[in-house]
């Protein structure tokens, strides 16, 4: 697609953070590539986010998305996992900051609500939609089917604003 955008989508985890892009050609939702990068937990703390870091700016250099997705973490119980994730987030916004992309945050419930209809999905639910919303991604594993729908959701709304723009 010659004049597609593509929009990295990130689940952010420490252990498992899903990656997946898109593209967006006018209306048309394309799917590019998705994975997982995954740490090893017998690592240190830094090193386990440099491992992030680096597998992170190889996706962004490798596939050359101009925005990025990220979801905001939502974690009600157990602050120690919160900690976890909001490492996790900073690695990702440093990342997208120093490639000079476009930022947005999401939090989950809009992601499920732009994906699946329901802000209360589950992530079976989830990993359907995008599914049939990207039917050659073949996505199997549920944080890279959390990163595309976050970054289905940035193309939905970028492309509402961009025709605000137009017809205004």
């Amino acid at each position: 697609m010659p004049g597609a955008i593509r929009i990295l989508g990130l689940d952010p985890g420490l252990a498992r953070m899903g990656w997946g892009i898109v593209t967006l050609d006018g209306t048309r939702l394309g799917h590019v590539a998705h994975g997982v990068i995954a740490t090893r937990t017998a690592l240190g703390l830094g090193a386990r986010l440099m491992a992030l870091h680096s597998e992170l700016t190889s996706v962004i250099a490798t596939h050359r998305p101009v925005a990025i997705a990220v979801e905001l973490a939502f974690v009600a119980k157990d602050p120690s996992a919160a900690l976890k994730i909001g490492h996790a987030r900073a690695v990702a916004l440093l990342a997208a900051a120093q490639a000079g992309l476009d930022i947005a945050e999401y939090s989950p419930n809009h992601i499920k609500k732009a994906v699946v209809g329901a802000g209360h999905a589950g992530k079976d639910q989830v990993q359907f939609m995008v599914k049939r919303l990207l039917p050659t991604c073949g996505v199997t594993q549920a944080d890279a089917a959390d990163a595309l729908a976050a970054a289905i959701t940035h193309a939905h709304l970028s492309g509402t604003r961009a025709r605000q723009v137009i017809a205004s």
